[in-house]
């Protein structure tokens, strides 16, 4: 034995009782977009201050490194100039949104990387240097600043994914 098709009004009431399920359903996504964006810019913010803290470190970590490393001139300026292109670059709201300025930026931060990277293996054959309370707290606050600079990207690429699902 055949059913019949349901009438037309049991269709209309289905209707109208799924309709508002579903758009509470497809809201529910739409009023995290907000709040998932405003974690990924306050992220990406934290990204930026612990960028400009390292860069902060730079010229006290020279000074003091110059007073000891006479002959080392060309890595003490290639890590003024890496942090003066770092300072020099003008870093708009929307830099993750331009992916030129960007990928600049990423560039000039790992510059900066590079030259700190050497500065600190030459203090290495300073054992003066190494032996100096002030580059030894200056060495401390680096590496500090590094890790949390690692912390503050996982962070940022956490929240952009969450954002992006």
């Amino acid at each position: 034995m055949a059913t019949a098709p349901a009438p037309a009004a049991t269709r209309r009431w289905s209707t109208l009782l799924l309709l508002p399920v579903f758009l509470l359903l497809a809201s529910c996504g739409i009023n995290t977009i907000p709040t998932l964006e405003e974690r990924t810019n306050a992220a990406w913010s934290e990204v930026l201050n612990q960028y400009q803290r390292r860069a902060d470190l730079v010229p006290n970590l020279v000074e003091t490194v110059k007073g000891y490393a006479t002959h080392e001139r060309e890595v003490l300026e290639a890590v003024t100039e890496a942090r003066s292109r770092v300072g020099q670059m003008q870093l708009p709201a929307d830099i993750t949104e331009n992916p030129e300025l960007f990928q600049q930026f990423q560039e000039n931060q790992q510059a900066l990387t590079g030259a700190l990277s050497r500065l600190i293996a030459v203090a290495e054959a300073y054992p003066d240097l190494k032996a100096n309370q002030n580059f030894l707290a200056l060495q401390s606050q680096l590496e500090g600043t590094e890790n949390r600079i690692a912390v503050a990207r996982r962070d940022y690429i956490e929240a952009v994914r969450q954002y992006n699902t």
